[in-house]
């Protein structure tokens, strides 16, 4: 078991890159918020991907607060904020990539590691350019829900259940 922390929770009711290749991004608020609902099988109370379809594989994405201080360090972008980044729960003390293949349970919610949430161009165009290279292996990592809880910012004890 390790302890780890939930730095910050992000939810968008909107999608700014999806399906908008060619196009100019949307602007969709992003709300950063205390704790969220995780919803087994159709993802976070209040997110775009809520209920997008089944069996997604990104209901949910984390990102490690180390890259994205590291990407803003880089670009020297000080007064940017996490969610630029378009994911949902930033955390610390947590090998995301370990995590890929595996289901693991935080504050009671099971997860199960889908894969990278590999950056592309939009990044560059989000961020800065050079955002999508200093993401390459740390973009974060792509969840489904297996079983509902509620997560909240905080410290955390991960449990690797298979």
């Amino acid at each position: 078991m390790a302890t780890g922390r939930i730095i910050r929770i992000f939810i968008s009711e909107g999608h700014d890159f999806k399906g908008r290749h060619g196009k100019e991004r949307l602007n969709h608020t992003v709300a950063s918020v205390s704790e969220v609902e995780c919803v087994a099988g159709k993802g976070l109370v209040g997110d775009r991907f809520f209920g997008y379809k089944d069996d997604f594989k990104g209901q949910v994405t984390f990102i490690d607060e180390d890259a994205i201080n590291d990407v803003i360090d880089s670009l020297g972008s000080e007064n940017m904020d996490a969610s630029v980044f378009r994911r949902n729960i930033v955390v610390a003390g947590i090998d995301l990539n370990s995590l890929i293949g595996k289901r693991f349970s935080i504050n009671g919610a099971t997860f199960e590691g889908s894969e990278e949430c590999a950056p592309c161009y939009w990044m560059n165009r989000a961020i800065g350019d050079g955002a999508e290279a200093l993401l390459k292996d740390r973009g974060g990592l792509r969840c489904r829900i297996v079983s509902s809880g509620e997560i909240r910012i905080g410290e955390f004890d991960l449990a690797v259940v298979d």
